[in-house]
């Protein structure tokens, strides 16, 4: 098995004024991510808004996306779900659909322990032939899945990668010290990535891409070729816009940054609200300076 790498776009689902899947824009982007040269494309992350979905929305989405992608890159999609009965049925969906592997964060409800989410990724693992990405991400989730943990689940055959969001540095080198190559370590934490290359972890999860896919793309390639003094100096021209993102309200503000270069990027679904006039603003003169506008 070809194992999954590079830079994939975790794409925003762009709504209408009406909250409705905004499904021409949502193709368009796929096209342009494709186009800058991405390594793949996740729909249904955090970053997708997948929470706020209906089961019938997060399966257009998926669709959509097998459809436009049309095999140019690989797809994960995001199948997460409060409980394990409905996690494995999305995620039987993703694979039927066409999906390459299945990024699953953690419960976000009602802190289970280490051993039920040992039992929650094993019984999925057990139902859907799928390559899985577990995802932790205790901010998000209010549950932190600690190392011993991924370690026992990196001996699941098809748990091949982690996306690990705790912005722990430390966490990365326990993780690669624990596992060894029997799972592949994705970066959640973007204002870390470069740190993740360094590292050799295999991938990026990337929220950034949504409006500078090319440029994420470019820094993993760089660092494949050890071209650390070019990947440095473009990692430092995108790091105050990592930076911004990492500080909060990560979505309204990818949204804005696609509707401020002319893609669509729509609102975010409420609760959340869209960014500010006055953040508006500051993110105009971020593009600015990073040449996007």
């Amino acid at each position: 098995m070809n194992k999954l790498r590079g830079t994939f776009t975790v794409m925003v689902t762009p709504f209408n004024p009406d909250e409705q899947v905004d499904e021409k824009g949502f193709r368009e982007n796929i096209d342009w991510y494709i186009d800058e040269g991405v390594h793949g494309v996740i729909c249904l992350g955090s970053t997708g808004e997948f929470a706020n979905l209906s089961i019938e929305e997060r399966r257009l989405v998926i669709d959509l996306t097998v459809d436009q992608v049309k095999g140019r890159v690989p797809i994960i999609a995001g199948t997460a779900a409060n409980s394990t009965r409905e996690t494995i049925a999305m995620t039987k969906y993703a694979k039927d659909a066409g999906a390459a592997a299945a990024l699953i964060v953690a419960p976000f409800y009602g802190l289970p322990t280490q051993d039920d989410l040992y039992g929650h990724y094993k019984s999925i693992s057990e139902n859907v032939s799928i390559p899985i990405m577990v995802y932790n991400n205790p901010g998000f989730s209010g549950v932190d899945m600690l190392p011993p943990l991924i370690e026992r689940l990196a001996a699941i055959d098809n748990i091949l990668y982690v996306k690990e969001s705790t912005g722990d540095i430390k966490r990365v080198h326990e993780l690669l010290q624990r596992c060894g190559d029997s799972i592949d370590v994705w970066c959640g934490w973007d204002d870390l990535v470069y740190e993740f290359f360094l590292l050799s972890c295999r991938g990026w999860v990337a929220p950034i891409a949504n409006f500078m896919p090319g440029a994420a793309a470019e820094l993993f390639t760089l660092v494949e070729e050890k071209a650390y003094d070019k990947a440095k100096a473009l990692f430092f021209k995108m790091l105050p816009l990592l930076n911004y993102l990492e500080a909060g309200q990560l979505l309204a503000k990818v949204k804005e940054a696609m509707n401020l270069i002319g893609k669509a990027g729509g609102k975010p679904r409420r609760p959340f609200l869209p960014v500010t006039e006055e953040q508006k603003s500051e993110l105009r003169g971020m593009l600015s300076e990073a040449g996007l506008i």
